[in-house]
């Protein structure tokens, strides 16, 4: 049963009255508003009236206002506080002004017009000049719907949605919002009432109902509830409007670093497909991953489905030793949190079988789970679900369900998680190589770009046979440890970008649409299969049994091949891109500042605190700023959490002088160090004439291995991806600035 309250947005009638002459009012029975008949102020809400009809418009904050319908007058709020969560600040009054035409109700940022004859909506800016929408025709509702219809632009793009399987771009499509269960192409079960227009703004449907939005002309959106309830949001771009609409229904969660390595499911107690197993033997499995030197994070030990276990303090002790933490898969609520935490439980995935009623239900389960881990430990919470609703993103990763390991699996899955990033999503993703069937191609294939995912996952027990990276043998083994690997050292740069999500909302997947919204080649089919990973790797899975890849588009800038440091200029299209099975086709932005852990890190836990490298890949002025934190507990939000600037000044082409400025660290966290080396990668097509740091001029060794022995210098490989210049510094102590200047250094691109 849905709980009726007060949403946070509203407040109690206190207010005057304005009576509009006299108009033919509209019966709520009609089917749609008719003309405005009164304005009441109602505290910091106005309350619009035609007929027995109601509508009550309120400014959640200066940039955002809610449109609430009441057919019958008579308001009901069934999300209540669950969706939008309480603000904290009190909403905005607006000024209100009758301009003959329409009431105009601003806050300096936007301007509502109700339009008189009849009560019809436009969203303007604060100068109540420029339009953001307006509605074709008033809200209108029938005994078991609500509908609202939009004018749609000549160019204007949309979207969002939550997770559309396959899907990331809708103009002239109409998609799904509701729990389906298809965890195919076209599915939608982690969709949310949320979209997102080129025109800069965004609407939240603030309802538990299932719906579908037509982005046709006009878009049509409907949800299956006779009231209608919408906050919409403007922002400055798709992330200014991002990050409005997660304000209001609640920021990425900041997962645990172990989280952002790679996790392993499976059932190890009476395993139908394995044979007969105990708990304890998930350990077994966690030494192979040390073992085969591939990195993993957790393990969920249960699958849920009359797997339960036994042994688990003794099972989490054991993970623990091999630098991973232990998981359980719910199948029916979460009835021993407290006792299972304190035993060691650090990740949750929460099954259809308990949360497939989506909606309220699924939410409310997601937030229990995330809030049971916090509550019961000092851990961060750590949650995947299958079904959710807006504002999931809070609280879990959204899990994309159970499918089958093949080529179109990895096809539609592309601009499935890059889509989800339009509606505030950061963490969205599914199987490596399915939970079903498979093969050690396709595993291969799926798992080297999933490594740019910040999340992942892989699931046996549903399978012919186990799906550990390992399983295949080489050489599928050596290619799938070089990406656990790499993901491994890119930890820094993906930790960076979950509290830039955990921030403002935006994820480190995104579609090319987020950074490239003015270049029509990225909003549709062009970039459909391609995604950015943070704003510096362009990343174009091979999703055919191919070992050439076509279509690649690279939008306005430099690019690089990661593998070679061949560059092309954008935008253009790449064809014909030499693809062997251990080669994903990946790019980097030149001017890229990329910071990782040293080579060979196997484990947040173990790696190596005294360097840090920075990959650099030079081109005018850019910089990234590296956040840092213990990455297991709560303290960041007491501010314990440091920052450091990397600056990269270079020449914007042709030969100069490469300034890279590596920034003291700001604020402060236990565990962190007190020096640190730094071991630059700058790629350049020539030899640098001198490099000196601040502490003057460092030597030129003999090579490669005669740098890695000596205490600092650099060295130059003109045959590694085009040529890298190898710089090694002295320890810098963590409150100071340090600056290493290579002279005479070739900008990437020539």
């Amino acid at each position: 049963m849905r709980r009726i309250t007060h949403l946070a947005l509203g407040v109690l009638v206190v207010a005057c009255t304005f009576v509009t002459p006299p108009a033919a009012l509209a019966d709520s029975s009609a089917g749609q508003l008719g003309d405005l008949s009164k304005v009441v102020d109602d505290g910091p809400r106005v309350m619009l009236h035609a007929g027995s009809a109601a509508v009550g418009v309120s400014f959640p904050n200066p940039e955002a206002v809610r449109i609430h319908l009441a057919p019958d007058g008579k308001f009901a709020d069934p999300a209540g506080s669950k969706i939008v969560l309480p603000q904290n600040v009190p909403p905005t009054k607006p000024s209100r002004a009758d301009k003959g035409e329409y009431w105009a109700l601003s806050t300096g940022k936007i301007t509502l017009r109700a339009y008189k004859h009849p009560l019809r909506f436009a969203l303007y800016d604060g100068a109540n000049a420029k339009q953001i929408w307006a509605e074709t025709a008033p809200l209108s509702w029938t005994d078991k719907t609500a509908t609202q219809s939009l004018g749609r632009g000549e160019r204007e793009q949309f979207f969002g949605g939550g997770e559309q399987n396959g899907r990331f771009s809708h103009r002239d499509q109409t998609i799904k919002i509701f729990a389906d269960h298809n965890w195919n192409d076209g599915g939608a079960p982690n969709s949310q009432p949320f979209y997102l227009s080129s025109s800069g703004y965004g609407v939240l449907r603030n309802t538990f109902a299932p719906g579908n939005y037509s982005f046709t002309n006009p878009v049509r959106t409907t949800h299956e509830e006779r009231r209608f309830d919408a906050v919409y949001v403007v922002g400055d771009g798709p992330k200014g409007v991002i990050s409005a609409y997660t304000g209001l229904v609640g920021r990425p969660f900041l997962p645990p670093i172990y989280g952002l390595e790679m996790g392993d499911s499976d059932c190890y107690l009476h395993n139908a497909n394995r044979g007969e197993r105990h708990t304890l033997d998930a350990v077994k499995i966690a030494d192979e991953y040390v073992k085969n030197k591939m990195p993993n994070g957790w393990m969920l030990v249960n699958d849920g489905y009359g797997c339960g276990y036994e042994n688990l303090k003794q099972v989490g002790e054991g993970l623990r030793k091999d630098n991973m933490q232990l998981g359980l898969w719910t199948e029916n609520g979460l009835p021993h949190q407290a006792e299972e935490v304190a035993a060691g439980v650090r990740v949750r995935k929460l099954d259809v079988a308990w949360v497939g009623p989506g909606y309220e239900f699924a939410l409310d389960g997601c937030d229990a789970a995330h809030k049971g881990i916090e509550a019961n430990s000092d851990a961060r919470g750590f949650v995947w679900t299958p079904v959710s609703w807006a504002g999931a993103q809070r609280c879990a990763v959204l899990w994309s369900g159970d499918q089958s390991g093949t080529y179109d699996y990895i096809r539609w899955q592309i601009p499935t998680y890059a889509g989800a990033a339009m509606s505030g999503i950061a963490y969205n993703t599914g199987d490596v190589d399915g939970i079903f069937n498979g093969s050690a191609r396709t595993y291969t294939r799926d798992l080297q770009w999933k490594a740019f995912l910040p999340t992942i996952m892989t699931m046996d027990g549903w399978a012919p046979k186990d799906k550990q990276p390992w399983r295949y043998g080489e050489p599928y083994t050596e290619i799938n440890r070089k990406y656990l690997q790499l993901k491994e050292r890119l930890l820094p740069y993906t930790y960076t970008h979950s509290v830039e999500a955990h921030r403002t909302g935006v994820g480190q997947v995104r579609p090319l649409a987020l950074e490239y919204p003015n270049d029509p080649n990225t909003w549709g089919d062009q970039a459909k299969y391609e995604f950015l990973s943070g704003r510096d790797f362009l990343v174009a899975p091979v999703y055919t049994d191919a070992e050439v890849r076509d279509g690649i588009y690279l939008p306005e800038g430099t690019w690089v091949d990661y593998w070679t440091g061949k560059t092309w200029t954008g935008p253009t299209t790449v064809n014909g891109y030499a693809a062997g099975l251990d080669r994903l086709p990946l790019f980097v932005r030149a001017g890229a500042v990329v910071p990782m852990w040293a080579e060979g890190t196997q484990s947040w836990q173990t790696r190596d605190k005294s360097v840090l490298n920075v990959d650099v890949y030079p081109k005018g002025k850019n910089s990234f700023t590296l956040v840092e934190d213990d990455g297991v507990t709560r303290g960041y939000q007491r501010g314990e959490q440091s920052s450091q600037v990397f600056t990269v000044q270079a020449p914007g082409s042709g030969r100069g002088t490469v300034e890279v400025r590596i920034g003291a660290t700001e604020g402060s966290y236990p565990g962190k160090v007190a020096a640190r080396r730094y071991e630059l990668a700058v790629h350049s097509s020539s030899a640098p004439n001198e490099v000196r740091t601040d502490l003057g001029k460092l030597e030129k060794r003999a090579s490669r291995a005669d740098l890695d022995k000596a205490r600092n210098g650099w060295w130059y490989d003109p045959k590694d991806r085009g040529g890298v210049v190898y710089v090694k510094t002295d320890p810098v102590n963590a409150t100071s600035a340090s600056t290493v200047t290579l002279r005479g250094t070739t900008a990437v691109g020539g």
